[in-house]
């Protein structure tokens, strides 16, 4: 992932990031840098990854990063290119480097620093309603309208041909073309990300985006998180009834379609042609197949492989559920 909206201090001595983490080694890293601090995938020879799970493993032998935070019982699993710092915790210990090379990103304040659309050139070239106000590094395509009361906050790109409606808040996002956003949406904002340590909770940076891709409805009322590490994204096709919730690093495929108040919690990822129902709950970190039915109501603890039919908590086969439920 680059991050397109989140300035990254960089480079920073390894020597550094280490002490903030109160890592003790023998081995000495003087005149090393690191560049930036990246998701397994995304991680490449100059920056710092993490990997706190074994759900992550096929993913962490192929990681290109030089450096993991990662746990004892974890660190057997990481490729020889890449050196293990092992911490007691992995998630806290990689939200304090993130806040290292982003310390701008734990904040999310109201956008102070915005224009009406009336005194920018969008006003000629866009349909729009009253009270619009537009942030900086802000693009708009040809042929679009936006609705009343609309706050286009910083960093966002809208392509063309997209509707955007009343009440909207928007920042940190990527719209493709031809996606209707209805009213009331908060799109961008950051995640529900944070960590309980001794008498607080510890936030977590999210640094991702919002990808939005194109021919997508968003229905009234959705909240759309950006993602921490990498990008929250909706596939092309892909529709949203209303009040619905993806959360932080969320991946949806192409041509979805999810009834109203649903929720999808972070780190999940959604296959392409999957139909969800009204009022059903995804755990987080759990991959959910191509071609998928979720029966309205049910809660999703685990995987779903491909082509399966589900209903229930926790959700199985539509077929043993309803021969348990006659």
């Amino acid at each position: 992932m680059s991050n397109l909206f989140f300035k990254c201090i960089n480079p920073i001595e390894l020597n550094d990031l280490l002490k903030t983490l109160n890592f003790k080694s023998n081995e000495t890293f003087k005149d090393t840098k690191i560049h930036d601090i990246k998701d397994l995938v995304s991680a490449d020879k100059d920056s710092i990854t993490f990997y706190h799970s074994k759900k992550y493993k096929d993913f962490v032998q192929s990681t290109k990063a030089s450096y993991c935070i990662t746990s004892e019982n974890l660190k057997k699993d990481l490729p020889k290119s890449c050196k293990s710092i092992i911490v007691k915790n992995v998630l806290i210990s990689t939200a304090l480097i993130t806040e290292k090379f982003y310390p701008n990103s734990i904040n999310d304040d109201f956008d102070n620093d915005v224009t009406a659309i009336e005194e920018l050139s969008f006003h000629k070239d866009t349909k729009h309603g009253n009270n619009i106000l537009i942030g900086k590094n802000v693009k708009i395509g040809s042929n679009c309208s936006i609705g009343h009361n609309t706050l286009i906050e910083k960093n966002v790109i809208i392509g063309n041909n997209c509707n955007l409606g009343s009440n909207i808040i928007l920042r940190n996002t990527i719209i493709k073309d031809n996606v209707s956003i209805l009213d009331n949406c908060v799109i961008g904002k950051k995640g529900f990300g944070f960590f309980p340590i001794k008498n607080g909770n510890y936030r977590y940076p999210h640094i991702g985006l919002v990808e939005i891709n194109d021919n997508c409805e968003i229905g009234c009322g959705a909240t759309i998180d950006r993602g921490s590490l990498s990008n929250t994204v909706i596939g092309k096709n892909t529709f949203l009834d209303n009040q619905i919730h993806i959360a932080h690093n969320v991946k949806i495929g192409e041509n979805c379609i999810i009834a109203g108040q649903v929720g999808i919690a972070g780190s999940s990822i959604i296959g392409k042609n999957v139909k969800i129902g009204g009022q059903a709950g995804i755990s987080g970190h759990l991959k959910i197949g191509d071609n998928v039915e979720i029966g309205g109501g049910s809660g999703v603890i685990k995987s779903i492989p491909n082509n399966l039919k589900v209903m229930g908590y926790p959700a199985k086969e539509i077929k043993k559920f309803l021969k348990e439920n006659r």
